[in-house]
């Protein structure tokens, strides 16, 4: 089957909105970081810390929404509005059974394993009381993946860019509200610290997600009773399952890292991980995300309607923008890493530190940005086994050699952040292969 080729503006049309969404759906942790800044650096340390912990929770939505991503998006490329449908309904299923899960992570379980990251006294308990208001008012946070993902396998990505960005603002003036006792001299707050940060996250995301699910559900024909068990849960779970595997993979390898590589150097080094993760790369890998996250929906359409020429076409175009933006984001953290680090923290230690982190981590971020290139093929074609499998060895890699190059070789925590450097290029190396080899091109889902 011949038709048009795939256009350089046809890739940027997904892209561009894809990118922007990314970025404003990550950004309440930059506004976190900015904002418990005012509280103490005990609370800075518990928030950075908590990023790999919330990141292996989220690892859970994947479950939903990566299964139902290749799905939605073959549906919607072989025009079969009524599978595409029922996809969606066993997603959404998927994703209120895990919000129960997390209501009981929240009640029994969220202080014991902020103890697991290696944190002691104050940090530990902010960071306790943190997941567990994150918890208890995780509905809107499990379904916004699987809603945005939704929207973009089915070719729109300017909607999910607009309601992210009604998010972003409804959480900008949520969360100083609902942190400080007075955040600005005009204005009152409640004065709930690092619990405010959590609500206001959530309560953002339940304004954004839900006129997203809404809309979605007009879009699609989705009604109440489509949300059950049925014949495509199983798929959307088998595809899901390794996607959740490795996302739960790569924050476990975190939660062990800090805790015996990171939190023993101390809780300067726990913030500046924060601000360097969730500030900085906080913004970079979102841009790299969005154009994967478009190529997915472009090559798994593409599939779909049963034009792999049309898939190989696509990686084609999205290769020279990623490595662009690699270059770019290269350049901002080694030359830029001092004054962007500056606007998170006035402990000198911490901009140190971060100023550290943004000028090692600077060597991967090409790296980086050819992972996600690979990942937005192999994901978009539902190939999330191979991804899986090309990144936990490289994740685990990075424990022992944090250990050593932070300790027995005495680099410290630029140590640490070196072992990063080293596993990023290894696992992307990988990935390129599986990607050059083309057998994602002939799988049937």
């Amino acid at each position: 089957m011949k038709g048009p080729e795939m256009s350089v503006g046809e890739l940027l049309r997904l892209a561009i909105p894809s990118m922007v969404f990314v970025v404003l759906t990550n950004a309440y942790r930059s506004v976190d970081q900015y904002w418990v800044g005012e509280v103490s650096t005990d609370a800075q340390a518990a928030v950075g810390s908590s990023v790999f912990i919330l990141i292996a929770l989220y690892s859970l939505f994947q479950l939903a929404s990566a299964g139902a991503s290749a799905l939605i998006a073959r549906s919607t490329g072989a025009k079969d509005p009524e599978r595409r449908r029922v996809v969606l309904g066993a997603a959404v299923f998927s994703a209120l059974i895990i919000t129960g899960f997390l209501f009981f992570v929240g009640v029994f379980l969220a202080k014991p394993i902020a103890l697991t990251v290696g944190m002691e006294g104050e940090s530990a308990r902010l960071c306790g009381l943190y997941l567990r208001a994150i918890c208890l008012t995780a509905l809107p946070l499990a379904l916004t993946p699987l809603v945005d993902q939704a929207w973009v396998s089915m070719g729109n990505t300017r909607l999910p860019m607009a309601l992210q960005g009604l998010s972003l603002a409804v959480n900008i003036v949520l969360t100083p509200v609902l942190m400080l006792d007075q955040p600005f001299e005009w204005l009152p707050g409640l004065g709930l610290g690092i619990v405010g940060a959590a609500y206001a996250s959530n309560a953002s995301r339940l304004v954004s997600t839900g006129l997203g699910l809404w809309l979605l559900a007009r879009e699609t024909g989705l009604r109440w009773s489509d949300v059950r068990p049925n014949v495509e849960l199983p798929k959307v779970l088998k595809i899901g399952f390794p996607a959740f595997l490795g996302v739960f993979m790569y924050a476990a390898v975190y939660w062990v890292m800090l805790r015996t590589s990171i939190s023993p150097l101390g809780p300067e080094v726990n913030a500046a991980l924060g601000i360097g993760f969730s500030a900085l790369e906080g913004v970079t890998w979102p841009c790299f995300y969005g154009i994967s996250i478009a190529l997915g929906s472009l090559v798994g359409r593409s599939l779909g309607a049963g034009r792999p020429d049309q898939a190989k076409r696509a990686v084609k175009l999205a290769a020279p923008l990623l490595t662009l933006m690699g270059v770019l984001a290269t350049l901002a953290f080694a030359l830029g890493g001092h004054y962007l680090t500056g606007l998170f923290t006035d402990d000198p230690e911490v901009h140190r530190q971060a100023t550290l982190y943004a000028s090692v981590l600077a060597i991967s971020q090409v790296a980086v940005a050819w992972e996600s290139l690979t990942e937005g093929a192999l994901l978009g074609a539902g190939d999330t086994k191979t991804v899986t499998w090309l990144s936990v060895p490289f994740n685990l890699l990075r424990i022992p050699l944090a250990y050593a190059f932070a300790f027995p070789l005495g680099m410290g925590a630029a140590g640490v952040w070196w072992a990063i450097n080293v596993s990023s290029w290894l696992k992307t190396g990988a990935k390129l292969i599986a990607l050059f080899r083309g057998k994602w091109l002939e799988l049937e889902i």
